[in-house]
This record gives C-alpha cells, sequence and structure tokens, in this order.
C-alpha cells in the first residue's frame, strides 16, 4: 500500500529522486522498504541499498551531505 500523500513516519528519506519521497515531510510514502547489497561480502554501510528505490520525477539529487 502506497502513501500518496502522507510520508510514513518510520522511514525517513532524504533520496529526492525517488518516486516513494514525500518531499513535504522528508520521508518515505512506502508502507515498508528492502534493504539489499550491492556485493557479495556485506561489511560496510556502503555495500547496501535501499532496493525499493524507483526513480520519479519531482528532483535530481539524492540528497546525500
Amino acid at each position: 500500500m502506497k502513501r500518496e500523500i502522507n510520508g510514513n513516519p518510520s522511514i525517513k528519506c532524504s533520496v529526492d529522486s525517488c518516486a516513494y519521497h514525500a518531499a513535504t515531510t522528508g520521508m518515505c510514502t512506502l508502507q515498508e522498504i528492502s534493504v539489499g547489497c550491492t556485493c557479495k561480502d556485506v561489511s560496510k554501510c556502503e555495500s547496501t541499498e535501499c532496493a525499493s528505490f524507483q526513480l520519479g520525477n519531482h528532483g535530481t539529487t539524492c540528497g546525500c551531505k
């Protein structure tokens, strides 16, 4: 189930380019997300990703600092 207007307060998000990003609240609009790996040996945070990410049309930056 997708939350269209309000974000899910349990999932914070700063990735403006994601289709599920609730720009006005800085949250994800999905009910839940999946976290995946980017390589076989996951020993660092950089080896994981939000596998629920879908490129949207309401931003071009990831929001990373």
